[in-house]
Order: structure tokens, then sequence, then C-alpha cells
């Protein structure tokens, strides 16, 4: 038997990236933050998956130190070539 909730639930919970994201119109927006103000669970998620993307965006924000991105460009180099000559 299915939990009508939880089916609720993990329909938000796809919509919820794309609500962090802005990607989502009025309407959907609306519906998304009136779920989370209801479901502590799922306002527990949202509030994980904005923290990860959070770290994840000022990682990437910094540059690979010169010796790391020299040893990838020979290691693509080296790849380029196998594959070239198969």
């Amino acid at each position: 038997m299915s939990d009508p909730h939880g089916d609720e639930c993990a329909d938000y919970l796809e919509r919820i990236v794309y609500f962090i994201d802005n990607e989502l119109d009025g309407a959907d927006c609306s519906a998304v933050q009136q779920h989370l103000d209801e479901c502590g669970p799922c306002l527990q998620k949202y509030d994980l998956q904005r923290t990860v993307k959070s770290v994840v965006a000022r990682s990437c924000r910094e540059s690979a130190p010169e010796g790391l991105r020299e040893r990838v460009m020979v290691q693509i180099r080296e790849v380029q070539i196998r594959i070239s000559e198969s």
C-alpha cells in the first residue's frame, strides 16, 4: 500500500531543485512554498539541498592549482592520443 502523503512529498521533493534555482512559474513556486511551510521533513530536505548547492557553488569558484591543471591536461592529451590511434 502506498503512502499518499509520501507520494505527495516525492512530487514536491523533485520540484525543490527547480524551486531553489528559481526555475518554477509563480503558481508552482507558491505550491512548493506552501508545502514546505506545512511539511517539516520536506523543509529539512530543502534546507539540506540548499546548503549542499551553496557549498558546491562556493567550491566551484576556486581555481585548481596550476600543477593539478597541468597534470589533468597531460592525462586528457594521452587519452585523446590513445583514442585517435585506435
